[in-house]
């Protein structure tokens, strides 16, 4: 498995961990329509979170906090499987599009960075 791949897990997983000592339910992980794949479906209430995961080693200025590489090319493929999943479960009540940012270095403390809300697809300016 390449570096990233795994790296990428270990977020996910710490992700999950997170939002379920927050109160979610987690539907779906790793749900896939098309290009895109949806990292965490999660359910808190009747609200159903749609979770992007982004997970680096470090803090570089150059390439700015793990949540800042979901671009509108993302956006868009995660609002197309969105959709679909919303489709395929019949789901027809309130959404909403969730960042997790991890930081987890090799040495020091693992750091998470929830943005709830973090965008609403069809706003962004392209």
């Amino acid at each position: 498995m390449a570096a990233n791949q795994e790296l990428g897990q270990k977020g996910e997983s710490l992700a999950r961990r997170y939002l379920e000592t927050k109160g979610y339910r987690i539907e779906a992980v790793n749900w896939r329509f098309s290009r895109a794949e949806i990292d965490i479906v999660a359910k808190k209430g009747d609200l159903l979170v749609f979770v992007e995961v982004k997970t680096r080693e470090s803090f570089h200025s150059f390439f700015g906090r793990p949540e800042d590489a979901v671009n509108y090319k993302k956006i868009k493929h995660l609002a197309e499987a969105a959709a679909a999943y919303m489709r395929e479960f019949n789901h027809q009540w309130a959404i909403r599009f969730d960042i997790i940012g991890i930081l987890l270095p090799s040495k020091g403390h693992v750091q998470i960075r929830h943005l709830e809300d973090a965008f609403f697809p069809g706003l962004q300016t392209g």
